[in-house]
């Protein structure tokens, strides 16, 4: 991840006004003590977006924390979106990570799902997810370890959000803090023409 300058904006989960929340009978987002939380139903997909933080190169990094969370239910970030255009990068309960593009409601898996000694299996857990993304190279930390790299050129500026689904036949919880975005300044090595 090089090229991290300093942090531009710095998000301590306690404004209501700059995440989506929401109650209903299938899910529900909310904020409490400086933590927002997502919870969800068997069968939902539920999505928080940020308000304030619209992106284009930056590292950012977010402490989740899955404590209803089993088999294939997920959790992760959500980056570059615009519309209904956006980059999902996720952690499943089952210790797997995968990216993925979401154009126009059209689903593009970037990675298939992974193995990953740095998700957690299950719940209770705990883990700094972090996205470097320059151009269109965009790679995955989970606490600091390099995870994988996509490489798409879709969408170069964007919202960030957070997301969890419920996969398995339970509900499924995960909670979101202490989000940092840097500033990246790096320029990718050009290839040298060949004569």
């Amino acid at each position: 991840n090089p090229g991290i300058g300093s942090i531009i904006y710095s998000d301590d989960f306690s404004d209501e006004s700059i995440w989506d929340t929401a109650i209903s009978d299938q899910g529900n987002a909310a904020l409490s003590r400086n933590r927002l939380t997502l919870a969800v139903q068997p069968g939902v997909y539920l999505a928080s977006m940020n308000r304030e933080a619209v992106l284009g190169d930056f590292y950012a990094e977010v402490t989740a924390r899955p404590s209803l969370c089993r088999g294939d239910d997920s959790y992760g970030i959500i980056i570059r979106s615009t519309g209904n255009s956006f980059y999902r990068f996720t952690l499943n309960c089952n210790s797997m990570v995968s990216a993925e593009r979401i154009k126009s409601s059209v689903r593009l898996l970037m990675l298939p799902p992974t193995p990953s000694g740095d998700a957690p299996r299950g719940a209770p857990g705990e883990v700094k997810i972090g996205v470097w993304a320059v151009g269109n190279e965009m790679r995955l930390f989970l606490n600091g370890r390099y995870q994988f790299s996509i490489i798409d050129p879709s969408s170069p500026v964007g919202a960030f959000g957070v997301f969890t689904h419920g996969a398995e036949d339970t509900s499924a919880s995960v909670t979101f803090s202490d989000l940092d975005v840097y500033d990246v300044n790096y320029i990718p090595p050009t290839r040298t023409p060949e004569p």
